[in-house]
């Protein structure tokens, strides 16, 4: 739980009125107090709406353990009014757990999940009532899968299975779900090899509420089909090959209520987008990354009731002009924290005037959703590509946006912002190498802050990604010293002992980048971060391609190199938890990292007893003999100085 929670009493004919106040807090916890009473509180008596109420404000893992303290809490627990959303994409679910959580699900109306095997039991829940599936990790879905999830919630409004390619999926499950989704409005789908006429006609026809349609990164998509989508407002074919531009714009340019189009990452004609813009209905054309569009074609237009966003024209001054055509006051995104900046660049002038434009009606807030979600993504794609030449692209426009975007209301949008942030840093993953000025753009912007913020989100999957960002922006020792400052070290402590894998595995390397720093070992032990790390080990000692083991063992080996903090890794177990992974786990990285730490405790030689300790531990030198013989030269190296002391 990630809420203070404050509880005032005031006693009126028997009655109890409760006052909640809430705001964040560094850990997932709850503080109950009663005022201007100096009393212990009797849980028991607590009426049942107040526990309801403090239910709610927990993620469903809290929820589910404090219903374990009593019978009338665990029924109170389990209400389906609690269980309106869920996220199991952190869980590996089995058809007996998904059963018993079935009689919960009755009201659920939102569900995310990972993988295949996530959406076969996802079946088990029985939530008839399910509105909203958001899936990812879904390359080895196949049509039956999704057949089969259609049929068991006919009553979907919105189905989102990407960003990962869902490369088994066809236009024969696309039918399906149109035929059992009558109800459907937005259709987000990303990968699939053909999304041919028969399936788009199957949506158009049965499918009358239909507004959204995203083809994301497929091979081939018919755009002739999609001209008869009437009901279309939102349409996305971003990063889809094989469109025939000429025939798509003189179809996509009569339909009738299309208000946005986003073409990014695409090989649009200029004509076609000059075509596009002509429609009389659309208000917006989002086209970044398209390599034949350039900024002399378009020099001649302009227009005040469209807006094309594209690498060559203002993104910021194109969305403030949508705001002013709404007329009402601003904020285009939900950002809560503002005037949180370290300077008065331009950037900041740039993510001040974002979010100072405020769409107003239902309609337009619909378009700033939509143009929040497709940007997120659209940039995240452009990040993961590495596309050269795009320095300036970032510093001026892209990192402004992505911050804005980090306050977005939508959750996914949020973790794209950040998993972005953290991916458009990195120059070289392998030699852990950042673009500094990139990396200071962020923190000049006050990215820092909004990252911490929600890395203290009850949101795990928020938390993640935010973790993330953190971590690679770390890499650069000035961002480092902002993290310190800003409080980041105790919030990364205390992701570290979150009980998502995910969570403690970003959380841990963060941890690892910052503890390069000799200013900030000690932070690290003060804020239990030595502890925490000793304890991933014995919680993960293996598994997820040994990601969590290298990056906690390779924090406790930049720890151990300090006296003081090497002294602590010892009496936290951390010598018999790293003899267990150079011993056990088969990762070279992990082995490597290990063996490091180990030499590092060994190195302080009589200035403490870490030296002993390691000789000592059972299996130690078994394990200087197992890596003796290990192919990876790091792992030799390492195994050389843990030998050498």
């Amino acid at each position: 739980m990630n809420r203070r929670v404050r509880r005032k009493t005031l006693q009126a004919k028997g009655n109890v009125t409760e006052a909640v106040t809430k705001g964040p807090v560094n850990e997932v916890e709850a503080v109950v107090c009663l005022a201007k009473e100096e009393r212990e509180v009797d849980w028991s008596s607590l009426p049942d709406d107040t526990v309801v109420a403090l239910f709610s404000l927990l993620n469903y893992r809290d929820r589910a353990s404090l219903a374990s303290v009593c019978r009338t809490w665990r029924f109170l627990g389990s209400l389906s009014c609690l269980w309106t959303s869920l996220d199991i994409r952190a869980h590996n679910l089995d058809s007996t757990t998904a059963s018993s959580l079935a009689k919960r699900c009755s009201k659920l109306r939102s569900i995310r999940f990972r993988g295949a095997s996530a959406g076969n039991v996802v079946i088990n829940l029985e939530a008839k009532e399910l509105r909203e599936m958001n899936a990812d990790g879904c390359r080895d879905l196949t049509d039956a899968s999704l057949s089969m999830l259609a049929a068991r919630h006919q009553r979907l409004e919105s189905l989102q299975l990407g960003p990962d390619f869902c490369e088994k999926i066809t236009s024969d499950a696309i039918r399906v779900v149109a035929l059992c989704c009558p109800r459907l409005k937005r259709l987000r789908l990303s990968g699939l090899r053909d999304v041919d006429g028969v399936a788009i006609g199957a949506l158009v026809e049965h499918c009358r509420d239909l507004s959204e349609l995203g083809f994301f990164d497929c091979m081939n998509v018919d755009e002739t089909a999609l001209g008869n989508a009437a009901s279309l407002r939102f349409l996305s074919v971003a990063g889809s090959r094989n469109i025939k531009w000429t025939a798509a714009s003189q179809l996509w340019v009569s339909l009738p209520n299309l208000v946005a189009l986003d073409v990014s990452r695409t090989d649009v004609t200029p004509d076609a987008a000059f075509r596009l813009l002509f429609s009389e209905s659309l208000k917006v054309l989002c086209a970044l990354n398209c390599g034949s569009l350039d900024a002399g074609v378009f020099l001649a237009y302009n227009s005040k009731t469209k807006v094309l966003l594209a690498r060559f024209t203002d993104i910021v001054k194109g969305i403030a002009t949508l705001s002013q055509d709404s007329h009402s006051a601003p904020n285009l995104s939900g950002m809560k924290r503002i005037n949180h900046y370290n300077n008065t660049s331009n950037n900041n002038s740039k993510i001040s005037n974002v979010r100072n434009s405020r769409i107003g009606d239902n309609k337009s807030s619909e378009v700033k959703e939509w143009l929040e979600w497709v940007l997120s993504h659209a940039l995240l794609r452009i990040a993961e590509s590495s596309t050269p030449g795009l320095d300036s692209f970032w510093l001026k426009q892209g990192t402004p946006i992505l911050l804005n975007l980090l306050g977005s209301l939508q959750e996914d949008v949020q973790e794209r912002a950040a998993t972005a942030l953290a991916t458009f840093v990195v120059i070289d993953d392998e030699t852990a190498t950042v673009d500094p000025a990139r990396a200071e753009a962020v923190m000049h912007g006050g990215g820092i802050g909004f990252l911490l913020d929600l890395a203290k989100s009850r949101r795990e999957g928020v938390q993640s990604e935010a973790a993330k960002a953190i971590a690679n922006l770390s890499v650069n020792a000035d961002v480092a010293k902002a993290v310190a400052m800003e409080g980041g070290i105790s919030i990364l402590a205390a992701l570290a002992r979150s009980p998502n894998r995910w969570v403690a595995e970003e959380a841990a390397g963060g941890l690892w980048n910052l503890s390069v720093g000799e200013e900030h070992k000690g932070a690290i032990a003060e804020a239990g971060g030595i502890r925490a790390l000793v304890d991933l080990v014995f919680k993960w000692p293996s598994g997820g391609e040994g990601v969590l083991q290298e990056r906690a063992a390779g924090a406790l080996a930049n720890l151990a190199a300090d006296d003081k903090c090497s002294m602590e890794v010892a009496m936290a177990g951390g010598v018999h938890a790293l003899v267990m992974l150079a011993r056990f786990n088969k990762h070279e990285g992990v082995q490597e990292q290990a063996a490091r730490a180990l030499a590092n405790l060994a190195a302080h030689g009589d200035s403490n007893g870490n030296n002993a300790a390691v000789g000592q531990e059972v299996g130690a030198l078994e394990a200087l003999v197992h890596l003796t013989g290990s192919h990876h030269e790091g792992v030799r190296f390492e195994d050389m100085g843990l030998a050498f002391h």
